[in-house]
């Protein structure tokens, strides 16, 4: 087994940023001394890094001829087997509602550690109205923050091929914006939703899911580097606007009687 220096990024997107690439993997044979441990000259490799190796150039730097294997792991033995041949299915990608599932939990980690510099403060500038402090407010933000977490990072991902539209943020905005609609229309009968509340409410949870569904991109199969780049140089000014003027509104909503 040859190991390459991917700095804790995955196959597919350390091939997407050149740390696993043909220069990487050309230096890996030759610092292990490889032609020497092994009396073949085949390098199998995963082929979800195949975006960053050329196989011509590797074979002509190292005299290694690279074969690109399955896309999962538990292919492999079948993979080998057959003589080093991959069958239809072993090359599919597939990322189904359970697969999805699965990367949920960090997605939701990550996304919970923006509570203190993001939640609280938003919480605490929400809970002042007209010169006094409503905790009931202060907890309504609260909740309302993670929830819009919880759309961007689990209901947009689970949500992902019935969503519309090809970009995630905007995926991710539509989560938010049903869910602070639905969100108000709940809490109206205890605690009094006002136009500007709601528009606040609706601003600052879609941008929050609409940032947190884009984040996942890198957890897809579907984007490549240059995609992401430019889905965030559309997105991130939008969502920064949504959020500074749903902030606003709340600096307003303080100064009201």
């Amino acid at each position: 087994m040859l190991v390459l220096e991917t700095y804790g990024i995955n196959v597919w997107c350390a091939a997407g940023k050149g740390t696993f690439g043909t220069g990487e993997l050309v230096r890996r044979i030759e610092s292990s001394d490889l032609s020497r441990v092994v009396s073949h000259r085949h390098v199998i490799l995963p082929i979800m890094g195949a975006s960053g190796v050329k196989a011509v150039e590797v074979k002509k730097r190292s005299g290694f001829e690279v074969l690109f294997a399955s896309l999962r792991i538990d292919d492999l033995p079948a993979y080998l087997d057959n003589n080093m041949q991959a069958t239809r299915a072993m090359r599919e990608l597939t990322f189904t509602f359970r697969e999805r599932l699965v990367l949920t939990p960090i997605e939701i980690i990550g996304g919970m550690k923006s509570f203190p510099y993001a939640g609280l403060p938003l919480a605490l500038l929400a809970g002042f109205s007209g010169g006094s402090f409503s905790l009931n407010r202060f907890l309504a933000v609260l909740v309302l923050y993670g929830i819009s977490v919880l759309c961007g990072t689990v209901l947009a991902p689970l949500l992902l091929p019935q969503l519309p539209g090809r970009m995630f943020a905007v995926k991710g905005a539509i989560t938010g914006c049903i869910c602070s609609l639905i969100c108000a229309a709940i809490m109206n009968s205890t605690i009094p939703v006002g136009r500007l509340d709601l528009a606040a409410m609706v601003l600052v949870m879609s941008a929050v899911s609409a940032f947190y569904a884009m984040n996942f991109t890198g957890s897809t199969p579907f984007t490549s580097p240059s995609g992401v780049r430019r889905e965030m140089k559309r997105s991130l000014p939008v969502m920064a606007s949504a959020g500074i003027a749903g902030i606003v509104l709340l600096v307003i909503r303080i100064v009201l009687p």
